[in-house]
């Protein structure tokens, strides 16, 4: 459970939101305020003195034609600029939120959230802000470990990896010893669910980089105008309210881990620009005409058949054989059958602990059903319905009625083992899951996003790709 340190601000207008986070947030944080509009803020700010503040993007009253999460997000950065604001957006905000982030915002939240997600990014500004008051995010004691909202701590456990006991795994162990200590760019492949990212941080973890930043980058969720200012930086003047210099994604990474998720996303055009960075070892932000060494390890990470649309002409080869040095292919959870009860176990110990619940173990029959189903969104999928279970648990063993799973049923899209992909990982089968899901779900994203086992960015990016 994570450490009760550090104060909290939250602004919205809705009261149900706030109840609700007046119950979650107190796990995580020593102090937790409420306001239901930015008429108190500057009081509350100056009284409370908070490290985050999480603000609504729109109140009932009306300030700066609409955008008052705007307004008010820069308010807070000239008043204390230590504070780190995250914005708290509906779908239909995020190209304001991302103008917030331009404007110092730390980062946004969609509603309705994913508790998980909700309390990675708050927690993560919270050490971030501590740490630019001088404080150690943890103990209070000074410090002088870096933060930000994408990287993981070198303090990252060095067993980050459920490996489990199947053949599949013990190889991709065995192959991960051998490589950690170089700096072999790798590419990870495998269904959304599988682990891909965890795997990332476990390479990063045992590589002599270990005590620089590890930087993670969802490229399938960076709009087109802003990709190359996120991942090569930008300078004062560059574009319309680039008030100062901006350090991207590959200057933060530098002396340590870049990790590119969704790789099989990045438009064809902004893959030249991509392949020419990691090809010279040096970016330019744009704007500016300097070119900046970097020295970073690369691993990246896809769903998608990368092989397929190199023949397609939609990946460019070039690029491809330069981010394949080394290959790990992570397996299906419905293939390392022998991992899916240790897995609902390990689960079930963390849940129960999360949410206080007296568990000790899993039935019999609920083990048994729960090796039954395919699991189409792997070990995400399994993650959610444990943690689903425990929190409608009542006794102190999770039972078959506890996981709400009929027997004989196979949750997720039908017909594949991922929820974006087919056997063949085809971009045409994914388009038509993406628009299965959404119908399935009445247009619901929030839905759609967790049925195929991706983050809401990722499915709105995917959603403008194929124009659904």
């Amino acid at each position: 459970m994570a450490s009760k340190i550090g104060k909290i601000l939250v602004v919205d207008d809705n009261l149900g939101i706030r109840r609700a986070l007046e119950i979650l947030l107190p796990v995580h944080f020593a102090e937790v305020k409420t306001i239901p509009s930015p008429a108190t803020l500057v009081s509350s700010l100056e009284q409370f003195r908070p490290d985050v503040v999480l603000l609504d993007m729109n109140f009932n009253t009306s300030i700066n034609t609409g955008n008052e999460g705007l307004y008010w997000a820069g308010e807070i950065k000239k008043m204390v600029p230590d504070v780190e604001v995250v914005l708290f957006t509906a779908y239909a905000d995020i190209a304001l939120a991302v103008e917030g982030m331009k404007r110092g915002a730390f980062d946004f939240l969609v509603k309705p959230w994913e508790n998980e997600k909700l309390i990675e990014v708050l927690t993560a500004a919270r050490d971030k802000a501590r740490k630019s008051m001088g404080r150690d995010a943890r103990s209070g004691a000074l410090s002088v470990i870096s933060s930000d909202s994408s990287v993981i701590s070198s303090e990252v456990e060095k067993s980050l990896m459920f490996w489990g006991a199947s053949q599949p795994m013990a190889a991709i162990r065995k192959t991960l010893d051998k490589i950690a200590p170089t700096d072999a760019t790798v590419l990870i492949t495998g269904e959304n669910g599988t682990g891909k990212d965890v795997l990332a941080k476990e390479i990063h973890a045992h590589s002599l980089r270990s005590e620089k930043p590890m930087v993670a980058v969802d490229a399938g969720a960076i709009t087109e105008t802003l990709f190359e200012s996120e991942l090569f930086g930008h300078v004062k003047g560059a574009f319309t309210d680039a008030h100062t210099d901006h350090m991207g994604k590959f200057e933060q990474a530098d002396g340590g881990t870049l990790f590119l998720d969704e790789i099989g996303n990045i438009p064809l055009h902004l893959q030249a620009k991509l392949l020419r960075a990691i090809q010279n070892r040096s970016i330019v932000r744009v704007g500016g005409t300097e070119a900046r060494p970097i020295n970073i390890r690369l691993i990246c990470a896809t769903n998608m058949d990368l092989e397929a649309l190199v023949r397609q002409g939609r990946f460019r080869e070039d690029l491809y054989y330069r981010i394949n040095t080394v290959h790990i292919a992570l397996p299906a959870l419905r293939d390392r059958q022998e991992d899916i009860v240790p897995l609902a176990e390990m689960f079930l110990h963390r849940f129960a602990e999360k949410y206080h619940r007296p568990l000790t173990g899993i039935a019999p029959e609920a083990a048994g059903l729960l090796k039954t189903q395919r699991w189409s969104g792997n070990i995400r999928e399994l993650q959610n319905c444990i943690e689903k279970a425990v929190i409608l648990s009542e006794g102190t063993v999770l039972t078959a009625k506890d996981l709400q799973i009929d027997a004989g049923s196979q949750p997720g899209m039908r017909g594949t083992g991922s929820g974006m992909t087919d056997d063949g990982h085809s971009e045409r089968s994914e388009e038509s899951k993406v628009r299965e899901a959404m119908e399935r779900c009445n247009g619901n994203i929030s839905a759609a996003a967790k049925l195929l086992g991706v983050s809401r960015p990722t499915l709105y990016a995917k959603l403008k790709k194929y124009g659904l």
